[in-house]
């Protein structure tokens, strides 16, 4: 199946970005274990390259992992996961919709949780923010046991301290190594 071509989205804050405002500094976890896996998180990573509110800075080798599945799940295809680096003139709210419209476009369904997607994005951290809303918490709130994202994201940002965390990212990976 080809990559679904990339639609420019409109959004209030592109003038912002064009004019040099304050960016957040975000990173993203991306992960696919459906289809063509890398086609996906490249379809991902050109679809933040393309959106004027958001740039892309780094992103991480991909790191394959086996799939997390609730107790009496079937097994589930390995992942293809990654982290990237971007500068955002999204709010929060603004990037999380972002994402879920690029889950959608490459087909995902949300169904039951931990199933298999084409594509999963997940906000991780956003600037020194600390947030809890009900669609959203941030920093993410399980990043600090899950090596699919630690282990990638060390990669390009391993001295980055998360807001009201002691530990760097470096620190936070190898006490789960």
């Amino acid at each position: 199946m080809p990559t679904p071509p990339l639609k420019q989205l409109a959004h209030p804050n592109t003038e912002a970005t064009r004019k040099g405002l304050p960016t957040e500094r975000v990173f993203v976890a991306l992960g696919s274990n459906l289809g063509k896996r890398q086609a996906w998180l490249r379809f991902a990573l050109a679809a933040f390259e393309a959106e004027p509110c958001l740039r892309l800075v780094a992103y991480s080798p991909l790191l394959e992992t086996q799939a997390v599945v609730l107790p009496g799940q079937m097994p589930a295809p390995p992942y293809l996961n990654a982290v990237a680096e971007l500068r955002c003139t999204f709010s929060p709210l603004e990037l999380l919709a972002f994402l879920l419209s690029l889950e959608a476009r490459a087909g995902r369904k949300r169904h039951k949780r931990w199933e298999a997607r084409t594509l999963d994005l997940d906000i991780l951290s956003f600037g020194q923010r600390q947030m809890r809303c009900p669609r959203l918490v941030v920093p993410h709130p399980r990043l600090y046991v899950r090596t699919f994202v630690l282990f990638p994201w060390a990669y390009i940002a391993p001295w980055l301290r998360l807001p009201g965390e002691k530990l760097t990212i470096w620190e936070l990976c190898s006490r789960l190594a």
